[in-house]
């Protein structure tokens, strides 16, 4: 055997070019944590302005970890986190978007 495999524990989970991606790593989880919120506050009618806030916020996070992801675990995060985000923000835009109830 010409190698031998050593378990690095220092690497990020998202990581598998070796370095540590900080930045990244926090923007996927703030895009899985509001697309995760989005979506289940998009179940009720009345939570509307939180679902509709929390994806558009979504939105906005997971396309810039996008724009500055490197490796592609984290791009695969970013888009189911993506995908969280945008479906909850459409379900409260469909339920009174915004402002709705707030602004007259």
């Amino acid at each position: 055997m010409a190698q031998a495999m050593r378990p690095d524990p220092g690497h990020s989970l998202f990581a598998t070019d070796g370095k540590p991606h900080p930045l990244q790593d926090t923007l996927v989880g703030v895009t899985l944590v509001l697309g995760v919120l989005a979506l289940v506050t998009a179940q009720f009618h009345n939570l509307h302005l939180l679902s509709s806030w929390s994806g558009l916020i979504g939105i906005l996070t997971g396309a810039y970890g996008q724009f500055i992801s490197v490796t592609t675990r984290e791009r695969f995060a970013l888009i189911v986190g993506l995908g969280a985000a945008a479906l909850g923000f459409f379900l409260g835009m469909a339920h009174g978007g915004l402002f709705g109830g707030v602004v007259g």
